[in-house]
Parts: C-alpha cells; sequence; structure tokens
C-alpha cells in the first residue's frame, strides 16, 4: 500500500508474541483482511488482535493509544480499543507494536445498520468526546487533521492539479474555497478522532457498537468530527438526524465539507493503485458534498 511499507505475516507475530508475550503464546494468529491504511491487524485468538504499524508515519500511535483512550474511554458512550500490551521491535520487526481488545461487529453499511439510529449514536459519540476534559492532550498542529482548513490550502490544491482530468476541477476548487470562506473556529481545541468513517466504526445488530483506529486522536477543530455527514450518512434523512443531534452551527457544517474534500482530494492521488476501497469511500465523500 506503501512504497516504504514494513511488510509483516503471521508467523513473525505469532513469534513477536511468543517471545514477549508467554501468556498469550498458545494463541492461534490470523491475519484481519480488512484493515486500515496505517496498520496491519492479526487476531490472537477469540479476543485480542495485535496491531502493527505498516510505515513510520503511524509510529506515534503506539503511545497515544496508551496513554489517551484509557482516560476517554470512561466518559464515551460506545465501546474503544484501549491497550492492553505494547511490545516492542523483534523478530525483524522494527518498531513497537501494540496488543488490544478484538471488538465484535464489522464496518457498517445500510445492510447492516440502522442509519437513523446510528446517526443519533455517532451524534452521541462526538459531542461526548468534545466535552471532555482536554487534559493536556496534543494540540493539532501543520496539515493534521483538525487544524484550520487554511493549513490544508496548499495541500489541496495540489492535489486538484495532480488529479487533472479525472475531477472536476473548477467544480471541486468552487467547493474548497466556500468552505474555506466559512468562519474559523473561535473556541479551545477539543478531544478529536479526526477519521470518523466506516472502516473505523464497528456495526452489532445493527446499532453501532464501537469507534477504531484513533491515529488522528489530539485537541483540535470539531469541525473534523462532523465528516460522517458526507463519508457515512448519504442518504439526506439520516445526515439531517447526525446534524440535528450533534448540534454545531452553519460555519461548522461547512467547514466538515472542506474536511471531507480535502481528504479526499488529497488521498485520491496517493491511493489511487493501491486502495480501491479507499478510492471509492473518496469519491463518495466529494459525491455527497456536491451534491450539498
Amino acid at each position: 500500500m506503501h512504497e516504504n511499507e514494513v511488510p509483516t505475516d503471521a508467523d513473525q507475530v505469532r513469534r513477536l508474541v511468543a517471545a514477549q508475550f508467554p501468556q498469550w503464546a498458545g494463541l492461534p494468529v490470523t491475519p484481519v483482511t480488512h484493515t486500515g491504511t496505517d496498520h496491519a491487524l492479526y487476531r490472537l485468538g477469540d479476543d485480542l488482535v495485535a496491531r502493527l504499524p505498516r510505515i513510520d508515519w503511524a509510529l506515534d500511535q503506539v503511545d497515544s493509544d496508551q496513554r489517551w483512550l484509557p482516560r476517554l474511554a470512561p466518559h464515551l458512550p460506545l465501546a474503544v480499543p484501549a491497550t492492553l500490551a505494547v511490545g516492542e521491535p523483534g523478530e525483524g520487526y522494527p518498531w513497537r507494536w501494540s496488543v488490544v481488545p478484538w471488538l465484535p461487529g464489522e464496518n457498517p453499511t445500510s445492510d447492516n445498520l440502522d442509519m437513523d439510529a446510528a446517526a443519533v449514536d455517532l451524534a452521541r459519540f462526538v459531542t461526548a468526546l468534545h466535552a471532555v476534559d482536554p487534559m493536556g492532550g496534543p494540540v493539532k498542529t501543520g496539515t493534521y487533521r483538525g487544524v484550520p482548513l487554511a493549513a490544508r490550502d496548499g495541500l489541496t490544491r495540489s492535489a486538484i492539479e495532480e488529479l487533472g482530468d479525472r475531477i472536476d476541477a473548477p467544480r471541486l476548487t468552487a467547493a474548497w474555497e466556500r468552505a474555506l470562506a466559512a468562519p474559523v473556529w473561535d473556541g479551545p481545541p477539543v478531544w478529536i478522532h479526526g477519521d470518523l468513517q466506516a472502516g473505523n466504526l464497528l456495526a452489532h445488530e445493527r446499532r453501532l457498537s464501537a469507534v477504531i483506529d484513533f491515529g488522528a486522536l489530539g485537541l483540535g477543530d470539531p469541525a473534523v468530527d462532523l465528516m460522517p455527514a458526507w463519508n457515512l450518512f448519504y442518504d439526506p434523512a439520516a445526515r439531517a438526524t447526525f446534524r440535528a443531534a450533534a448540534g454545531y452551527d452553519d460555519a461548522a457544517w461547512e467547514r466538515s465539507k472542506g474536511w471531507a474534500l480535502s481528504t479526499a482530494l488529497v488521498g485520491l492521488p496517493y491511493y489511487w493503485d493501491t486502495a480501491p476501497e479507499f478510492i471509492a469511500e473518496a469519491w463518495q465523500k466529494i459525491d455527497a458534498v456536491l451534491r450539498e
């Protein structure tokens, strides 16, 4: 998926677990076929999963999850994968890695989820997360999720140029500029997940059950966590339910469109030939924003 990705396999993970966590040495190790862009996942028995960063930019998540998720979890209405153990480099793998609970469920779709109920449940999660005491958490800087959209302007325009005639560049540039023109967040930075999309959610018995992959966790503009309006709730009725339950003003919702556009446009050329699920989700975000 990445040019300088570190490959892993089940035998390597089995050796890592046996050497560092003998209490789990007898558990079967099974690769998880549907994983994110930053980590390779391996089931350890029925109740655990090993998360190994694929790429150097994901290395900080091991420490971030270990430090912050146990503090945030008691305040949140959906389950989160708080770290159980942290492994060290070994067996040819160069980085620290983690073991977390395996949370039951599957990524949500219109077939396995009550979208109206999910809109309320996810809005409650978002507002609960944003209300947690910042307690010295890391403030987002640079071009990371949760910064002012203006900090992503160059990155986003470069992606539009790179995509060329694969997109409707004038229309997307106009939509991006409308989002940029929205008033900026003038409150204190709040806790944000930063990457709320179907791949980072779990559904069980037609309800949302968990939020996973906190690689973008930090303090920033809450508008970034309103992106499910554009990447999950394609049905206008479910989108309206999410908006009503989450609150926030028109400016925040306009910025959320900007976040949907920027993340989609920047990711499209990078993952064009390597991550078809990401590409499909990016097109859906773009379409949802333009239809609005």
